[in-house]
């Protein structure tokens, strides 16, 4: 799995040359809420991280692609996770630069990652963890038609307070 092409970006396979990139967007502490981060990663385990990158999807049940704009700048991550093909279903959940929003990319992301998880692994089904207060990833969810199929109460403790989960599925 080398790269999925789109009109304006690129999803592709992790390189060693992202590290910093990597090491910039986990380390983020905007983003921790979403991922279940509380301590910081070392470059060292990234590194790490990105070495075993190579894994099947198949073997590993996740795979992480970078999303490139048409300069081969890297503005975001979409990750597949929780590869089910028994029963025919994987997650998905995207991380967009903030400075990289509202440009169109998580759009052609998400519309890449939707045709390649149908046709390629097959899957009968797409699910997405989104909080209920994070309205930018519920309309770009709700734009391909991922319904909301059970709320989480009091999933996320952040700040001192909980949040809503929203479990969405597409179902093909």
């Amino acid at each position: 799995m080398a790269t999925l092409l789109g009109e304006n970006i690129v999803l592709r396979a992790l390189e060693p040359e992202d590290l910093n990139f990597l090491f910039t967007a986990e380390n983020n502490e905007v983003f921790w809420e979403i991922s279940s981060t509380q301590t910081p990663y070392s470059k060292y385990i990234l590194e790490k991280y990105i070495e075993n990158s190579h894994q099947d999807i198949y073997e590993a049940k996740q795979y992480r692609f970078v999303i490139c704009n048409t300069e081969n700048i890297p503005v975001g991550m979409i990750d597949l996770f929780d590869f089910n093909p028994q029963h025919l279903r994987i997650g998905i959940g995207i991380l967009l630069i903030p400075k990289h929003q509202n440009k169109g990319y998580g759009v052609e992301a998400l519309e890449l990652i939707i045709d390649y998880a149908f046709s390629y692994l097959n899957v009968h089904q797409i699910f997405a963890n989104i909080t209920s207060d994070n309205f930018k990833s519920i309309s770009l969810f709700e734009k391909f038609n991922f319904k909301p199929a059970g709320v989480k109460k009091d999933w996320i403790y952040s700040k001192s307070t909980f949040k809503d989960e929203i479990l969405y599925q597409l179902i093909k």
